[in-house]
Formats: structure tokens, C-alpha cells, sequence
């Protein structure tokens, strides 16, 4: 059972269901896949982000709510109001496997309601109802309202916080406590619909498609492979907040605005601090990892406190990035981000932004109205979080992301503005892992190590470190031979996860699996369908090209593929000598664009188009080399 495909209307208040096609499922999977297909047909151009032409889309992957392991991914896109191109987000939780349960595939999110509203789900019947008494309430505000009033063991609510309500380009979707689809501003596009939330009533998962045993003991070695893993005692035990030393220890730590590449209180940030904080572990549906947990403080400023653990990007973006070293603080600003709606990877690189430009002299207090941006001053970073959310403020100007900020700014500031494409970059220090450098540049949405998980690059399992390698010195991080390969096999692989709805920790971190060949038995097995590693890795690829075209169409080109010219300055270089700008980065992106059968400009040849089956009337372009 494929599941249908919810299409509606909010400035119609209209609503249709149809099919899932078969066929269309084969070409593109779910998810990821099916989004970008969707809008590449449907969504115009030249359109306003936050205008009511932009779409929505909510897909769940192809194996979203099966028995398959940690298959409980959704997958959310629509033009991004923080890029322009591509916006493109991950979420799990409970939401996408009870949307399935609901027999819905997609929700299609078109036009702008004329008032605040919930989407409501119960299988086929679907109401659009009132929700301006919510709006404004934070995210878990919002879903412990919606929970009373229905009980609350029998929904899951996807919602948005101030930030998406007022316009800060980078809000993101929150379910549950700390489950969100962070980046690129997927919460914005959600708020400019007037859209407060979705809702799905939860029902008893049911099998999607005929069991059998062969999927049964393919599912159950799928199991012991995660559990087996050296990786899976650490990240189950301390998350990704566990991983802030080991990047330090790489020299890949990203620190005060990227001036650096290590903290010296990496120890302090350190998620193992946290292990007398947890009062329990969770997991997603049917994952075996439970790289979740729930924290109390019982003393300092924070005493009382509930809240939920930060994942590895967090501890960066709020912490050593910004200079904060209280990891109390850390983790209240963590959540603070959540409860507002705001994608903290964007909003700590906003800080860390402005902090740097304070400490140059290019802003002064006059310029943050009263506020002291001094290195890791945590009290200035929460009323810039709220300010963020508010609209309100100097923070106003942050919540334009770096890109706009420093355009807006001026002064000479876009020189120290970390951004590919207009989404702020991740936690690695480019510098030092020339593969997730080149990741950064070339991925769809940005510069995002989620859209290109290069984990070979990381040292995780040594004996697994050539699989997706073109040359024995790729897994240096250092080296940028081999680099172009390795990319490509990780971008294209991560869009295939996406697009079946797995999460990539247990196959990229823990198994570090390269060669989809326990994908293709699981979806082979569950569909029925003749499918094998070879088919798979094609869909990803034809999904990866699906998206470059996209992003061609809006206004892409090969000079967005680029880092800034700050990673090639001494400040920025990670204590070494400046080079000259890009020159590093040159032969990687050339080769990438060669091996992925793309021109000089970074287009799809039509001879790649044509290999993948892709018909793109509207797309001109001669044949790469």
C-alpha cells in the first residue's frame, strides 16, 4: 500500500486525495525523491518564497512506517525563503510513521489561508480548522494546547514556533520536544500559509505491505549489523552531543565564527557531561539506537529545568562557534531555539556572525541597541534568540541569516558571513576535512554536511574507509585527492535514505554502509518490487540531478557551488597561510562536476539526462564532456 497523496488548498479551503502511482514510486522512491519531482512540475518561478504561489510538500519515505529499522523519516521541501533555491528538510519522531498509518503518503500545501489554521488528519477525512488562539505560542505551547483537547495519547502534531509566525527566514517544524525540520526555513514557508500546525490521529500501525520471512530475517540481521556496531554503545548512551572532543581532537571543531578550529573549552561542552542530567532515553519508531534523552537540572542557574538533549550540531552552533563555554546555557538556548521555531544551526552562526563583527569593530552597541556581543556572553544570546523570534530588534536583522545580515550591515561584513547558497554552514571546520569542504559546496540546499554524510572522511571504521573511495588517500582528511568520488557516493546514497525515510545515523555512522545492499533487500522484500543496490543508487542519482535542475531553474549556477572567501584568509585558515582564494576547492568541484556527467557551469549534461530518464522540456542544455 503506497498511501495517497493529500493536495489542498488554503485559500480555497479545498482538499483532494489521489493515488500514489506506482510508477512514480518505482522512478523516485518517497520522500525527497517524490518532493523535488513534485515541485520541479508544479512549483512556477520567479515567485515570492513566502507568497502564497510557493508549495509545501510533506512527503514519507517509501519504507516510512514499516517494520524496517529506523524508518520513521518525513521529508519536507518548498522554494527557500533563506537560499532562494531549494528548501529542503529531514524530520523524525512519531509524525511521518502515523501520517502513513493514516494512508496518506503526501500532504501538497498550496496558497494561503486568510487566518491562523490546523490541518487535521484522520485517514480520509480532513478538516481544516481555526487556530488563532495558538498563534504565537511557542512549539510545545502549541502541542500540549492540541493535546488537551483531544487527549493526548491520540495525536502527533508537526507546528511552528514565533520564528515561522514572524518571518525569521530560517524557522523550522517541530515535532515532539526536540524532533525538527530545521533547516533552510521550511518553518517560514509554513507560517507565511498561515499554517500553525498539522495534526494526525494516531492509529495502530499497521503492516503497509505482506510480510514475509525472508523480510523478516533480512530485518532482523539489519538489526544486529546497527547493534554491533563499536559506535552503538556511545551514540546510544550520549546522542550526538557526545562527539564535541572528537572533533576537537580532528582539529575540526568550528570556533569563534570559524577563526579557529578547536576550543580549549571543548571539555566543558562535552556531551558526556550530561549523563547525571538524563531521566530517560527515547527513540524513534522501530530504532534500536535511542540517541534521545530527556534532561533535568537539579542545581545552578538553571535548577528545575526540563529539557531535551542538543544533538552534536547545537553544541557547536551555540557553543564553541559563539564562544560559550556553560554548557547549562548551551543546552537552555538549545531548547529556547526549539520552543521558538528557529533552526539553531542558522540562528548560533547568526550570533557567532555578529559576535565576530563586534569584536572587529565593524558593529558597535549603538548598532545592537544596547547589546554587549563579547565571545560567549550567553544572557546577549537569549535576548538575540528572542528577538529573532519576535521580528524584534537587532536580532531582527540576524533572522535575515548571515547572507541578508552582512548585505544589510555593510561595512565590509559579508567577508566574514559563513554561508554556501545562503544557508550558514554546519559545525566541521571546512578547512581541515577537504571532503566535507567540498560536500558544503556542491550539496542542493547548502552548506549542510546532512545532504553529503562523507562519514569515511570521519575515522569512524577503518576497515570500511575504501569502500566509496576513489583513491587510498581519499579518507585523508587532509587530502583532496579522491575527495570527488567520495562526495558523489555519499550525496547520492544520503538522497536515497531520505527518500525511503531512514535515518542515516544507523547506516552511516554505525554500520557505515556504502553499497545500499541492505536497502535493496528490505525494499525488495517489501514491495515486492525487483529491486537491487544498482537500481537504488540510480534512483539517487536521478533525484540528486532532479535537484540541480531545480536549482538551475531558480537562478543557480556554479558560483553558488563555492565557499567564501574568508576559508582562504589567515583568520579563517585554520592557523595556516593564506592561500589563494578557491584554490583548493577548484579541482575537487571541476572533478566532481565531471564525474557526475555535469558541464563547467555545474548543469546536467543531456546525456546524463537521458541515461536517468529525465525529460526536461523547459531545461536547455548541451551535453557535458
Amino acid at each position: 500500500m503506497l498511501g495517497k497523496i493529500l493536495d489542498i488548498d488554503l485559500a480555497a479551503n479545498t482538499w483532494k486525495l489521489a493515488e500514489y502511482p506506482q510508477d512514480l514510486a518505482r522512478t523516485y522512491l518517497g520522500g525527497r525523491g517524490l518532493n523535488v519531482h513534485f515541485l520541479y512540475e508544479h512549483l512556477p518561478v520567479n515567485i515570492d518564497p513566502l507568497g502564497p504561489k510557493n508549495l509545501l510538500v510533506l512527503s514519507c519515505g517509501l519504507l516510512t512506517g514499516t517494520a524496517v529499522p529506523s524508518s520513521a523519516r518525513l521529508h519536507i521541501n518548498a522554494l527557500s525563503p533563506l537560499t532562494g533555491l531549494l528548501g529542503s528538510s529531514n524530520i523524525g519522531g512519531d509524525f511521518g510513521a502515523q501520517l502513513r498509518s493514516n494512508g496518506i503518503q503526501s500532504v501538497i500545501v498550496r496558497g494561503r489561508s486568510a487566518k491562523p489554521v490546523c490541518l487535521y488528519i484522520d485517514g480520509d477525512s480532513i478538516q481544516v480548522r481555526d487556530a488563532e488562539p495558538l498563534w504565537g505560542l511557542d512549539t510545545w505551547e502549541t502541542q500540549d494546547r492540541l493535546k488537551a483537547e483531544v487527549g493526548s495519547s491520540k495525536i502527533k502534531v508537526l507546528t511552528i514556533g514565533p520564528g515561522g509566525e514572524n518571518g525569521a527566514l530560517f524557522g523550522c517544524i517541530m515535532s515532539d520536544r526536540d524532533h525538527a525540520a530545521g533547516r533552510t526555513g521550511m518553518g517560514t514557508v509554513m507560517g507565511s500559509k498561515n499554517l500553525k500546525a498539522i495534526v494526525v490521529k494516531k492509529k495502530r500501525q499497521k503492516s503497509l505491505f505482506p510480510s514475509s520471512g525472508k523480510l523478516h530475517a533480512t530485518i532482523q540481521r539489519y538489526f544486529r549489523q546497527i547493534m554491533e556496531s563499536p559506535h552503538y554503545k556511545g551514540i546510544s548512551k550520549h546522542g550526538g552531543a557526545g562527539f564535541v572532543k572528537w572533533a576537537d581532537q580532528l582539529g575540526i571543531l568550528a570556533t569563534r565564527n570559524y577563526r579557529e578550529n578547536t576550543f580549549e573549552a571543548a571539555e566543558r561542552i562535552e556531551g558526556h557531561n550530561l549523563q547525571d542530567n538524563i531521566t530517560r532515553r527515547r527513540s524513534c519508531p522501530r530504532c534500536p539506537v535511542q540517541c534521545k534523552a530527556d534532561l533535568e537540572f537539579s542545581r545552578g542557574k538553571f535548577k528545575g529545568m526540563q529539557a531535551v538533549r542538543p544533538e552534536f550540531e547545537p553544541m557547536l552552533s551555540l557553543g564553541s562557534k559563539c564562544g560559550l563555554d556553560d554548557l547549562d546555557t548551551l543546552v537552555f538556548l538549545d531548547n529556547l531555539c526549539s520552543r521558538l521555531g528557529l533552526d539553531c544551526i542558522s540562528a548560533g552562526n547568526s550570533i557567532a556572525f555578529a559576535m565576530d563583527l563586534f569584536e572587529r569593530g565593524i558593529l558597535s552597541m549603538q548598532d545592537t541597541e544596547g547589546l554587549d556581543l563579547t565571545w560567549g556572553n550567553g544572557d546577549v544570546m537569549e535576548t538575540l534568540i528572542r528577538q529573532m523570534a519576535a521580528g524584534k530588534g537587532f536580532g531582527k536583522i540576524l533572522a535575515m541569516g548571515v547572507r541578508r545580515a552582512s548585505q544589510v550591515i555593510g561595512r565590509g561584513s559579508d567577508q566574514y558571513a559563513p554561508h554556501v547558497k545562503g544557508l550558514e554552514l554546519a559545525g566541521y571546520h571546512p578547512n581541515n576535512i577537504m571532503g566535507t569542504a567540498l560536500g558544503y559546496a556542491v550539496a542542493s540546499r547548502g552548506a549542510d554536511f546532512n545532504d553529503v554524510f562523507a562519514t569515511l572522511e570521519y575515522k569512524w571504521l577503518p576497515d570500511k574507509q575504501h569502500e566509496a573511495s576513489a583513491t587510498p588517500q581519499a579518507p585523508n582528511l587532509h587530502s583532496i585527492h579522491g575527495k570527488a568520488e567520495l562526495v558523489r557516493k555519499s550525496m547520492i546514497i544520503g538522497t536515497v535514505l531520505d527518500s525511503l525515510g531512514l535515518c542515516k545515523v544507523p547506516i552511516l555512522c554505525l554500520i557505515c554502509a556504502y553499497d545500499l545492499v541492505n536497502e535493496a533487500e528490505l525494499t525488495a522484500a517489501i514491495t515486492g518490487w525487483p529491486v537491487d543496490a544498482p537500481s537504488l543508487f540510480t534512483s539517487g542519482e536521478r533525484i540528486v540531478n532532479m535537484e540541480r535542475l531545480f536549482n538551475v531553474r531558480h537562478g543557480g549556477s556554479a558560483a553558488d557551488d563555492r565557499l567564501p572567501n574568508m576559508f582562504f584568509e589567515k583568520d579563517y585558515n585554520a592557523g595556516k597561510q593564506p592561500s589563494k582564494p578557491q584554490a583548493w576547492m577548484e579541482p575537487m568541484i571541476h572533478e566532481f562536476y565531471t564525474i557526475m556527467g555535469w558541464d563547467n557551469q555545474g548543469h546536467p549534461g543531456t546525456e546524463k539526462l537521458m541515461e536517468l530518464g529525465i525529460f526536461a522540456p523547459q531545461y536547455d542544455n548541451d551535453s557535458a564532456a
